[in-house]
């Protein structure tokens, strides 16, 4: 068995069955010892199944007569319109039925963009990780220097850990996870009473290179986002607005350059 770590590619393979037999197993172990994560998977497992099972009917279905090749041909001008909704149809259908857990999970919901998407990205990765008491980061902060290195060259821009101590957070470590925007760095961080935030950095579209920073919130977690010189930044946690904001202060200052 191999040791490498389980990431959000991973999971995802895992639901959608694609992953080599000995990384299937691997995963399968990791969610026994992980039930949060366990729970997660399990809920867009169901999806991929009754998805499948909805759309199993349509694609048993005989093409329609109107995709006869010399139908078209003949009365390609009055029928153009129908034929082109169809196709449409039969193409969402198509890509439904090919894909599964997590892919269909994110397919059917409205896609935002922005710091809305980032803070979402932030959010569920502090749900995911967060409560985590055995593993919730791959490299532990007595390896900053690996974990800095490693998320710097997946963003391909150099990315710095923020030193939170001044705000009474110490780093945990940290973790790359996938986005549906590219890869992003996790940076995750406690205090004196076991509390957690992520710091969450990912490269921005063309459109969001430099964005002010904006409250963000997920269910029971919240925080802020903003984005400068093509990097996102979100910091989460459950703490309240006013405690976090201090705080994503000042690791925008220290993401400035100097």
């Amino acid at each position: 068995m191999s040791h490498r770590p389980i990431t959000e590619d991973d999971l995802h393979g895992y639901v959608d069955r694609v992953l080599e037999p000995e990384r299937q197993a691997e995963v399968a172990a990791y969610l026994n010892d992980h039930p949060d994560v366990a729970k997660r998977v399990a809920a867009f497992t169901g999806q991929r199944e009754l998805l499948r099972a909805a759309i199993a009917p349509v694609a048993e279905e005989p093409l329609p007569a109107a995709l006869n090749l010399s139908r078209i041909i003949e009365q390609r001008r009055a029928r153009q319109p129908s034929f082109v909704r169809w196709a449409a149809a039969a193409l969402v259908l198509l890509s439904i039925g090919g894909i599964g857990g997590w892919s269909m999970h994110g397919a059917l919901q409205a896609s935002p963009g922005g710091l809305a998407a980032l803070g979402q990205e932030a959010a569920a990765s502090y749900s995911v990780y967060a409560p985590d008491r055995v593993r919730p980061v791959e490299v532990r902060a007595s390896d900053s220097a690996e974990l800095v290195q490693w998320v710097s060259e997946r963003l391909h821009r150099p990315v710095k850990a923020p030193d939170l101590t001044m705000s009474g957070y110490r780093l945990m470590g940290g973790r790359i996870v996938a986005s549906p925007h590219g890869p992003a760095a996790m940076f995750m961080y406690d205090d004196d009473r076991g509390s957690r935030i992520v710091v969450l950095i990912r490269a921005m579209s063309s459109a969001d290179q430099n964005a002010p920073m904006t409250p963000q919130s997920q269910g029971d977690v919240g925080g802020f986002a903003w984005a400068e010189d093509g990097l996102g930044y979100s910091l989460m946690g459950r703490a309240a607005p006013q405690s976090l904001r201090p705080v994503a202060d000042e690791v925008r200052r220290q993401s400035r350059p100097i």
